[in-house]
């Protein structure tokens, strides 16, 4: 398998805005997100579906899905929920999205294809890490 985006991440090998890290998962601010604070938790080791995790991993990383929710929920007020969706069609690795939403509807938006905002992505991070 190729080395994914995610990975090069993990590795410091390209840019990110790090909301949380432990030993077997990485969380960072989504560049072109349907929301602001738009999150994405996954495993430190490549794996393109989430059915394959193994059971440590997959619990490690629906525990740290769990801190990240209950982090953006405490930022951004309790009028808001912190959606979930699990992907893995455009990155062969394994991400769970997590999507401050105070309505059904800011689930459903399209992604953002402007250029990222790489300054007020910074501010979110430093408002949502840990």
């Amino acid at each position: 398998m190729q080395t994914s985006i995610f990975t090069k991440i993990i590795h410091g090998e390209l840019p990110s805005h790090k909301v949380f890290e432990d030993d077997k998962t990485f969380a960072f601010l989504d560049i072109h997100p349907i929301q602001p604070g738009q999150t994405l938790v996954v495993p430190k080791m490549q794996v393109d579906r989430i059915e394959d995790l193994s059971e440590e991993d997959y619990h490690a990383l629906m525990s740290s899905v769990k801190k990240v929710m209950k982090r953006i929920v405490e930022v951004f007020g309790k009028e808001y929920r912190a959606c979930v969706r699990v992907e893995g069609f455009i990155v062969p690795h394994v991400h769970v999205v997590i999507i401050p939403c105070r309505v059904a509807e800011d689930f459903m938006k399209p992604p953002s294809n402007d250029e990222p905002d790489h300054e007020a992505l910074a501010e979110m991070a430093k408002k949502l890490a840990f």
